[in-house]
């Protein structure tokens, strides 16, 4: 079975976040086995300037590479990375799932992801331009993910 792994800087407080994160990793139980791993995030100062958010950024970074399987095909989640629509996107998942049994995807926190990480992965991909909490977009992740199973498998759920 395709296990996906999500690494995420940063951990979810609010309830109504841990609830959808629950309930899309349960649908999720049926297509792959599915590992969430949050990695602590830097404290940001509050005159931080540029200089110090990149070593908060690298900080982060190091911590998230020292948690990538060796085997795991890896996707950054980062504006500058490719859309998808959902169909595609499950093509891709249904593509990938054939040659990798381990795909990790990585949020970064709210600084966004080091170039040590972005290099590192084997592609970037961009859920919108528009700018979103970190809690929201895992949410997307599981959603969009659990929505590409169903595509695959042709199911109703994709309308």
């Amino acid at each position: 079975m395709l296990h996906i792994n999500v690494l995420c800087v940063g951990k979810i407080k609010e309830n109504f976040f841990k609830e959808a994160i629950l309930e899309y990793s349960k649908r999720l139980s049926r297509f792959c086995n599915l590992t969430i791993l949050e990695i602590a995030d830097e404290k940001i100062p509050d005159k931080a300037n540029e200089k110090i958010e990149q070593e908060i950024k690298e900080k982060e970074g190091n911590n998230i590479l020292s948690h990538i399987k060796k085997d795991s095909y890896t996707i950054a989640l980062d504006l500058n990375g490719k859309e998808f629509d959902s169909i595609s996107f499950s093509q891709k998942m249904s593509k990938l799932s054939i040659t990798n049994s381990n795909i990790t995807f990585i949020i970064g926190g709210s600084l966004g992801l080091s170039k040590e990480v972005l290099s590192a992965c084997n592609e970037k991909m961009c859920f919108s331009k528009l700018t979103f909490p970190h809690q929201l977009i895992r949410i997307f992740l599981l959603e969009q993910l659990y929505r590409s199973f169903k595509i695959a498998n042709n199911e109703t759920y994709h309308k």
